[in-house]
């Protein structure tokens, strides 16, 4: 048939279909970072992880973590913030106060708000977002996908003063790690802590320090969703070090939102 056609048939057809490859071409594709879980029947919007960090840069709305305190203590997205429970509640239809929100807002009902739980399955998010719009809120959207899945994709994240009490005392798998130097970890650490410099976290992937603890056992190798937590003579030292170990696919690691001095403080008897 193709044989019969004109040459300058034949020629319309090959330039359109160039066009339209192009076109496909320079698209974007979508990727995991901009997928969320696209549930239907839900009132309030998803945004995507990586919607979810532009906003957390940005500071583009308070973005509350619908989980209990101790959990929120435990474990929580790095700039996201947490309020009580509502009254009266059963644990397993747990949700925030509303009341609470509306004082974290000054009472702004149009202020953008994101929620996040425990990841797709979790219906904290869900339950808040209704209470929420039956209060008349007007911005209220849903990281759905949670921070399972927000570590999944190398998030980091933060542990609060009474998460690091429990955790120390609850979980034995738990992995400490000192990032300061040397001497003043040699001079006292926290319990069992295992040394990692900040010195010597490089750039990169398995190189420097970080290659060298993965090989002597400081690193939980054989495991690596075991709960690594980094403390540091600083937040900056220690987030820097608990992002380099994301990297290198420990999915479970926080880092402490205080020095070192505090947390020793803290947890003497």
């Amino acid at each position: 048939m193709i044989a019969m056609l004109s040459h300058r048939r034949v020629t319309h057809i090959v330039l359109g279909l160039t066009i339209v490859g192009a076109v496909a071409w320079t698209q974007t594709p979508g990727n995991i970072f901009t997928a969320v879980l696209g549930e239907t029947g839900q009132r309030t919007a998803e945004v995507s992880t990586e919607e979810l960090r532009g906003i957390l840069a940005e500071n583009r709305a308070v973005v509350l973590d619908a989980r209990p305190h101790l959990e929120f203590a435990i474990s929580h997205i790095p700039g996201a913030l947490n309020v009580a429970a509502r009254p009266g509640v059963p644990m397993s239809m747990y949700v925030s106060d509303v009341a609470e929100v509306g004082r974290l807002v000054r009472g702004d009902k149009r202020r953008p708000i994101v929620l996040y739980c425990n990841g797709p399955h979790c219906g904290k998010s869900k339950r808040l977002a209704e209470e929420l719009l039956a209060s008349d809120y007007t911005n209220v959207r849903r990281y759905q996908l949670g921070i399972p899945v927000w570590r999944a994709l190398g998030g980091v994240t933060e542990i609060e003063l009474d998460g690091l009490r429990y955790v120390l005392a609850n979980d034995r798998t738990a992995v400490v790690i000192d990032v300061r130097e040397a001497a003043a970890y040699h001079a006292g650490t926290l319990g069992s802590a295992r040394h990692l410099p900040r010195s010597g976290v490089l750039e990169g992937k398995d190189v420097g320090e970080v290659r060298r603890a993965k090989d002597d056992g400081r690193l939980p190798m054989e495991d690596h969703n075991t709960r690594i937590i980094v403390i540091g003579q600083s937040v900056d030292h220690a987030r820097f070090v608990a992002e380099a170990l994301t990297r290198e696919a420990f999915h479970n690691v926080a880092y402490f939102t205080g020095t070192f001095e505090q947390a020793l403080a803290a947890l003497q008897p």
